[in-house]
């Protein structure tokens, strides 16, 4: 008798709750990707076809209708085409475990070590790079430029970025709390509007926030200005003091000291 109620309940409440928590935690981490790429519009666009083909039905308007069950195999060809690239990078994040994986502890001070050296190249006019890594792995963007596997420190960011060495060009990756390689290769921005004074940086750091949840510091050549990259979106012109307050929010820093073996090594 007890396990014929145990069994109904199983069958009848917990499997089903079950079911619905999944589906729900599945469906809301799939529309946390979705805000970060450009496949919005995408969304928008097959609910707005899906409710002028409810509203056909439901008035009998048999040519819009029959139009529209003509177009609809094809209209799903069109879409994987045209949205191509955002559905890759939907994957791309799938694929690299950002929905299940929690995000690595960046180590404490950090953020003083990075905005110092950002000030310090911007006041010299030099162009920087500093990508922060998050939930979604950079391993293919790692093995584009040098290896190095070091401390966080002022004085290598400064090194690493002056005109004649052969890492300049290039952007550094911090990653679970050290500097994991230097001279990488970032995908530029597909995005149309992006705005037309901006160089290489500011779109290799944009590109690179459109197919990861990485955050892109940016340090102007031509201006000195420091911007942010991240969510598809760029930052221009932030001052140090919003620069620090960003950071600290997006990579969940604790405010406050930093760890004795990083203040050695800042300066």
């Amino acid at each position: 008798m007890g396990s014929t109620i145990g069994g109904g309940f199983l069958a009848n409440f917990a499997l089903p709750a079950l079911d619905v928590i999944l589906l729900a935690f599945l469906l809301y981490k799939s529309w946390q990707i979705l805000v970060k790429t450009q496949a919005v519009s995408l969304i928008k666009g097959a609910l707005l076809l899906a409710g002028l083909y409810a509203v056909a039905l439901f008035l009998q308007l048999t040519t819009v209708s029959w139009i529209l069950n003509a177009i609809a195999p094809g209209l799903f060809i069109a879409i994987a085409i045209v949205f191509q690239p955002e559905l890759r990078k939907i994957f791309m994040r799938l694929g690299q475990g950002s929905i299940f994986r929690g995000a690595a502890r960046p180590r404490v001070g950090q953020i003083e070590v990075v905005i110092s050296a950002a000030e310090t190249l911007s006041g010299l006019r030099r162009g920087a790079l500093i990508v922060f890594s998050r939930n979604v792995g950079l391993k293919n963007i790692i093995d584009t430029g040098t290896r190095l596997d070091s401390l966080v420190s002022s004085s290598i960011i400064g090194t690493i970025f002056q005109f004649d060495t052969p890492l300049h060009d290039g952007a550094l990756i911090i990653q679970e709390g050290r500097i994991a390689a230097a001279g990488c290769f970032l995908p530029l921005s597909e995005q149309q509007d992006i705005r037309k004074s901006f160089g290489t940086r500011h779109r290799a750091a944009l590109g690179l926030s459109e197919e990861s949840d990485a955050v892109v510091l940016v340090v102007s050549e031509e201006t000195g200005a420091l911007s942010l990259a991240y969510d598809s979106k760029l930052y221009y012109g932030l001052s140090a003091e919003q620069v620090r307050r960003r950071l600290g929010e997006l990579l969940d820093f604790p405010e406050g000291s930093q760890t004795a073996e990083e203040e050695a090594h800042e300066n």
